[in-house]
């Protein structure tokens, strides 16, 4: 290995680390209001649904697959949870209506996310649809059954009891942050120390080999789809938790902060190489780039051009580093 491979595989290790550093003190210097306790609250709040989003999105590229649906999933997962709350359910056949509690309601949206997550699995490895058309086509499908589920309206008033997941603190740290850690440190878990997570990385370093040392390939791929659908749910209960309302139109656009963040955070597109860590990260510096701009007050459409320069210059660095493996 030449003197140039040996700096970027030290570099790449660390490269997302100090990006963030660095962001978090231009930031400091150009705002006043940014280096605040208030502020860095609000920023881990934000990011919240994203670290739920990307952590299913990494396990999804780790394998070396991709899923443009987490958004959508994201959206109409929330807005079943609202309606079985809202509501009863009414079953003709039986003549009788069912009324959800807020748990009953919580676990039938985790049930859609994990479902839609299956669907898209399925596709993928019975059709052999290309990842990126399967979840798009999911992507179309889930937001339309959102719009049809809550008829183009805000679904509101959800009660008490589903607050707690958006809006209360326990220990003085926000609940959305206790849920996006305790994911983090779960699938951390699975990534570093379970076989499920070295089949994952098996199969997104080199799908054939895997298959021929005799691993389940299409099982594997099916249950990472479903970890992301229901990975995607909860970003959408948080969400609808913090708003006290399912919007039709929720999560639009939250599949490329999830991609930015993966790809940020040094996981390869290709498969096979990347760290939940390293996505937090990623978390981190979108939600400290969003934040930080909002604070200079730079218009949003540039805070789009913004976003997306990040998200070439991420990408060209993995091409860079995987060139100089």
């Amino acid at each position: 290995m030449n003197d140039q491979s040996k700096f970027w595989q030290h570099a790449s290790r660390f490269q997302s680390l100090l990006v963030l550093v660095l962001m978090i003190t231009a930031m400091s210097l150009l705002s006043d209001r940014f280096l605040t306790s208030a502020n860095g609250w609000n920023i881990m709040r934000q990011i919240s649904v994203n670290v739920c989003l990307s952590i299913g999105m990494t396990m999804v590229i780790l394998s070396g697959g991709i899923d443009l649906s987490v958004g959508s999933v994201l959206a109409f997962a929330g807005a079943i949870t609202a309606g079985l709350i809202k509501a009863p359910v009414p079953i003709p056949m039986l003549g009788v209506e069912v009324q959800f509690t807020t748990w009953g309601a919580i676990l039938a949206g985790l049930m859609v996310g994990m479902f839609l997550g299956w669907f898209n699995g399925q596709m993928i490895t019975r059709l052999k649809i290309p990842p990126f058309v399967a979840t798009l086509g999911m992507l179309s499908i889930a937001r339309g059954l959102t719009m049809l589920w809550t008829k183009g309206f805000p679904i509101t008033g959800l009660g008490e009891g589903l607050a707690i997941l958006g809006t209360r603190s326990v220990l003085g740290v926000p609940a959305p942050v206790w849920i996006a850690g305790t994911l983090v440190a779960t699938f951390v878990l699975i990534t570093k120390k379970t076989r499920v997570g070295r089949y994952i990385y098996a199969v997104g370093g080199n799908e054939q080999t895997a298959r021929l040392s005799g691993l389940n390939v299409n099982r594997i791929k099916v249950i990472v789809y479903m970890l992301a659908g229901a990975l995607s749910a909860v970003a959408g209960l948080i969400m609808t938790s913090r708003l006290d309302s399912a919007q039709p139109n929720a999560g639009m656009g939250y599949e490329l902060d999830s991609i930015a963040a993966v790809v940020i955070g040094g996981t390869s597109l290709s498969g096979g190489r990347g760290t939940i860590f390293g996505t937090v990260i990623g978390c981190l510096i979108i939600g400290v780039l969003n934040s930080g701009l909002v604070l200079l007050n730079v218009s949003p459409f540039w805070q789009q051009v913004v976003k997306g320069s990040v998200i070439l210059v991420a990408v060209a660095i993995d091409r860079m580093r995987e060139s100089n493996d």
